[in-house]
């Protein structure tokens, strides 16, 4: 699941180690739906010492689905640990991407923004940028004959990431982005001449109808046609009326059409190249291009600011379960390699990577949320409403009673306050967004799923050393509390747009807040108290027997 309206994948700048690629070409757009078209092309003329892989000639996956429902997929590879023993035969990733062209779709958005590296760390080797234009929700992708020309005769690795991933997105939209927009891209890579791998991006949470989520590709829920005809006829408001009998177990548009994109792929795609990265939930980078770095309020990050603003402070969360989440680097680094496996291993079946860190190295929810809190009180953003603190809440019930108390009350509190002082209100306005956004999380935070990632483990192992380092994508050595406290600085920084400078006078705010919070919870049981104590006579009764009692016993002490 990606954090944004616009999940992409890039080449990673870390190819520009290599002195084997010399020059790119980038091709950007925009759409109406934010679902842009990205391509790369590596100049051949500078890598001419390369070697050519040729157009790979597939499995056949129809053979697998015949395009009915009901039918299971499996891609388990036979992948061989490096070893010196192959060493001979092993082509780097570097040299593998030298010479090739690349398409990217959903460039512009969060993930395909890594794509920029490229140019910013090694600019003299970026050949040309050519922008294409497109829409993905257009036929042929809304791409002119032309530009289809072009990626048709030179374009041989394709990364297709362009989606939406707006929980409550309209289904007759998410079919038309997510499956139409799948189905013809598809269309377009049948007819390029050198393609040699195609990596489509969907999400670990499309089979989240199902606790134990393997890397393979399970019966889907209804032949997606039938969909696509449906939403061609049937009126947007009785599909609305419909949507919630069609996705079933499922919480929402964006995951049963992810699912349902996928046995598209595996029936279309035919002897195409195939291999399908499926991440969980998608946040900040670990290492590139920076660390933390992150350019959304989407998902975690949404909750994790209005946490460090003071303005949310109960969830409703099983703290115990696996907080399955995922930097965006580590997604663009296994997409990379998943590239290069698929053309260089073309006996390889229909491939599927689930991205996690749940398997191998998971971090609860609790311990995400309390060094979240930990971290956000060591590096303060600047005009905090109020001191961060947070609840987590299995109970719905008592998480909205708790939070009329602790966020409704005092937002129209602080619209008052606003509007005495002539300023405009906007603290309610921002709790309700807040609570639209956190309904669309609590599933996932209330359930848990264990997803497989054998197949992501058994790649990283093929790598060799140099390249497991430059294209890192093993999650078992990450240390959460200093990724988490990178987060938050990639969130004060990159989001916030706070310098560094500007942190000690947000500490001495924090601590002021800090005392404040203090009193204010001092007031309130003080009242609460007060208005007990007037309410019943016999409560009355045993706290003034109780003071009694007190003064007595102090009474006796001597040096009193």
């Amino acid at each position: 699941m990606s954090e944004n309206s616009n999940v992409n994948h890039v080449i990673s700048p870390t190819l520009l180690k290599s002195p084997t690629i010399a020059t790119s070409i980038a091709l950007s757009s925009t759409s109406p739906v934010s679902a842009s078209i990205t391509t790369a092309t590596i100049n051949p003329t500078l890598a001419a010492s390369a070697s050519t892989i040729t157009r790979a000639s597939g499995t056949t996956a129809t053979t697998m689905l015949n395009g009915h429902v009901g039918t299971q997929f499996n891609s388990k590879s036979n992948f061989e640990d490096y070893s010196s023993s192959n060493e001979a035969n092993y082509i780097p990733i570097p040299q593998f991407y030298a010479g090739r062209s690349v398409f990217i779709t959903g460039g512009t958005g969060f993930m395909g923004k890594l794509f920029e590296k490229l140019g910013r760390e090694n600019p003299k080797e970026l050949c040309k940028v050519i922008p294409i234009g497109g829409d993905i929700t257009s036929e042929q992708l809304g791409i002119s004959e032309s530009d289809q020309a072009l990626l048709c005769r030179t374009v041989s690795i394709v990364f297709h990431s362009a989606a939406t991933v707006k929980f409550d997105e309209k289904l007759k939209l998410s079919v038309t982005i997510n499956m139409l927009g799948t189905k013809r891209l598809v269309e377009l890579c049948h007819r390029m001449m050198f393609l040699e791998a195609l990596i489509h991006v969907s999400t670990a949470y499309c089979n989240c109808d199902r606790t134990d989520v393997q890397e393979v590709i399970y019966a889907p829920p209804y032949n997606p046609d039938d969909i696509i005809s449906l939403i061609n006829w049937l009126p947007e408001d009785m599909l609305d009326q419909l949507t919630p009998s069609l996705i079933g177990k499922r919480p929402n548009t964006y995951t049963f059409t992810k699912a349902l994109a996928e046995h598209m792929l595996l029936k279309e795609a035919g002897n195409l190249p195939v291999a399908i990265v499926r991440p969980s939930i998608v946040i900040a980078s670990l290492n590139e291009p920076l660390a933390g770095w992150i350019d959304n309020f989407n998902g975690p990050t949404g909750l994790l600011s209005a946490l460090a603003k003071g303005l949310f402070r109960s969830i409703v969360c099983e703290q115990n379960y696996v907080a399955d989440v995922v930097p965006v680097d580590i997604v663009i680094n296994l997409m990379i390699a998943a590239a290069w496996r698929k053309a260089t291993h073309k006996t390889d079946n229909f491939s599927i990577y689930n991205c996690c860190t749940g398997q191998r190295h998971p971090i609860r929810w609790g311990e995400f949320v309390n060094h979240t809190l930990s971290m956000v009180r060591k590096h303060p953003l600047e005009s905090c409403v109020w001191y961060p603190s947070g609840v987590l809440r299995r109970s719905t019930t008592l998480n909205t009673i708790y939070g009329i108390f602790v966020h409704y009350i005092p937002a129209y509190l602080l619209d008052v306050l606003a509007r005495l002082m002539g300023k405009k209100p906007f603290v309610v306005k921002i709790q309700h967004k807040l609570y639209k956004a956190v309904e669309c999380l609590n599933y996932f935070a209330v359930n848990q799923w264990e997803f497989k990632d054998d197949n992501v483990h058994a790649l990283f192992h093929t790598l060799s050393p140099k390249d497991r380092n430059n294209f890192l994508f093993d999650v078992t050595n990450i240390d959460w509390l200093k990724y988490v406290e990178q987060y938050v600085l990639g969130l004060r920084q990159f989001l916030f747009k706070q310098r560094p400078e500007s942190l000690p006078a947000s500490r001495k705010r924090m601590t002021r807040l800090y005392y404040l919070h203090l009193l204010s919870k001092l007031v309130v049981v003080m009242c609460t108290w007060r208005f007990l104590m007037k309410r019943s006579k016999r409560l009355n009764a045993l706290w003034t027997a109780f003071l009694q009692y007190i003064t007595k016993f102090l009474r006796l002490i001597p040096f009193l």
